[in-house]
């Protein structure tokens, strides 16, 4: 077998090795980790994360109707929930469907009623979205009002953030590789989908859910030190060109996709709890998930910053960026530090994938193909080889996205993502931050 086949290959019966053990799980131990249900939803349908939900907002001329009950019936399924303080209601529900949806009357506040001729029960259909509403006009035809062009920008400003940030976490690790190695790995997006299918993978054989997270991210950081151990650094060694190394990241990030598909099946999954509350923020809305991620996220990529500032590992990952040859001749051992990068570059890109999975929410086989366009766009923007460019970038990029929906249909909101790359080219090719520094 050629020297350079053998690496890949062994790295891919890892691979396959790893995955296939986690995901022969028996399904059975999946309930250890049920997500947990919608607040104020009962359901006589079995305990599972639900992606589609029927809402709405009661509302009369003195403000927001609390403490209402609501019920919804269809497809196999019944469920409830009561109106919050805002007004506000929400039922998750299985599957796509046509649906009953009542209104209790007999829990109305002292003075409100429906307006004359609203229908209750009413039908409720879902077309092409994960979210059907349901309307119920109270007073004299009074409609139900929606959210302000105001509270909906500051949701989706926050919603961009948190997106921004989990997109950072992956530009991160890919800039780290590109700025000390010069190698544009198209294989990064890879290294995303194993942190989530390897929590998938844990958590359905019944670790907790802080557990199957911890070890998801520590594989994917042995997934880079491995790549780079049996693959980059024998390439390095050989003196491979950079093209022909970047060829080689996209073959390998195709072997790699192929395997978890072989393994891990086509079909979306959910982690457990991806079905969170909704966070009452004032007139804000807000998922626990979000918010939990953009905390995590944004702690996370400080603890980065700080360890490429104020630690000797970060100034010699700068020093190698900078000039290989000199940081060699200088004492540092430039191999050492390659791993290291490629091994946090794996746990940050893992970890971002399990977030991402949040976000969606699900896991499928080729979300970080999904992905990486989003995050080369950030990676552009900021700066290639620049960590701190490619947090910008990568924030702006999700800001962008997200910010975009007030005016733009949601499936076209990714297709900003390849406008930015070709308008920064075009512009700026250096992005925001570049520099001579290539890092920090």
């Amino acid at each position: 077998m050629p020297k350079l086949v053998r690496p890949l290959g062994t790295l891919l019966a890892l691979l396959a090795i790893i995955t296939g053990i986690i995901l022969s799980a028996p399904p059975s131990l999946a309930s250890t980790t049920s997500p947990e249900p919608t607040p104020g939803a009962t359901s006589s349908a079995p305990a599972e994360p639900s992606r589609y939900k029927i809402s709405g907002v009661l509302r009369n001329v003195d403000g927001p109707v609390a403490g209402v009950r609501i019920t919804a019936t269809g497809e196999g399924f019944s469920g409830e929930a009561t109106t919050g303080e805002n007004g506000t209601w929400s039922i998750g529900v299985p599957v796509q469907g046509t649906y009953q949806v009542e209104v209790d009357v007999s829990t109305f506040p002292e003075g409100v009623k429906l307006a004359p001729g609203t229908p209750n029960p009413r039908e409720v259909t879902f077309t092409n979205t994960s979210n059907a509403a349901a309307v119920f006009p109270l007073g004299e035809g009074i409609v139900v009002q929606s959210a302000s062009f105001g509270e909906i920008f500051v949701e989706r400003l926050i919603a961009g953030l948190s997106f921004g940030l989990l997109l950072a976490l992956a530009s991160v690790g890919l800039s780290l590789i590109y700025g000390t190695t010069g190698l544009t790995n198209f294989a990064h997006g890879e290294m995303v989908t194993l942190g989530a299918v390897l929590m998938f993978g844990f958590s359905v054989a019944g670790f907790p859910i802080w557990l199957a997270m911890v070890l998801g991210v520590a594989l994917g950081g042995a997934f880079g030190w491995i790549q780079d151990g049996w693959l980059w650094k024998p390439l390095r060694r050989r003196g491979t060109a950079l093209i022909p190394m970047m060829i080689i990241s996209i073959g390998l990030a195709l072997a790699v996709r192929y395997t978890i598909l072989f393994n891990f099946g086509g079909a979306t999954q959910q982690l457990p709890g991806a079905s969170s509350p909704i966070l009452e923020l004032g007139t804000i809305s807000i998922s626990r998930n979000t918010l939990i991620s953009l905390v995590v996220s944004l702690v996370v990529i400080v603890l980065i910053a700080m360890l490429l500032l104020k630690t000797r590992l970060g100034k010699a990952t700068r020093a190698v960026a900078d000039n290989p040859a000199l940081a060699a001749a200088s004492g540092i051992d430039v191999d050492r530090v390659i791993r290291i990068v490629w091994t946090v570059g794996g746990v940050l890109a893992a970890l971002g994938g399990i977030l991402w999975a949040y976000y969606r929410p699900g896991v499928t086989f080729n979300m970080g193909q999904q992905i990486l366009l989003l995050v080369f766009a950030g990676v552009i923007l900021g700066g290639l080889g620049t960590v701190f460019g490619a947090l910008v970038g990568s924030v702006l990029v999700g800001l962008f996205v997200e910010l975009s929906t007030l005016w733009l249909v949601a499936d076209l909101k990714y297709v900003g993502a390849l406008l930015i790359m070709i308008v920064v080219l075009l512009f700026r090719p250096q992005g925001i931050l570049g520099r001579r520094e290539r890092v920090g």
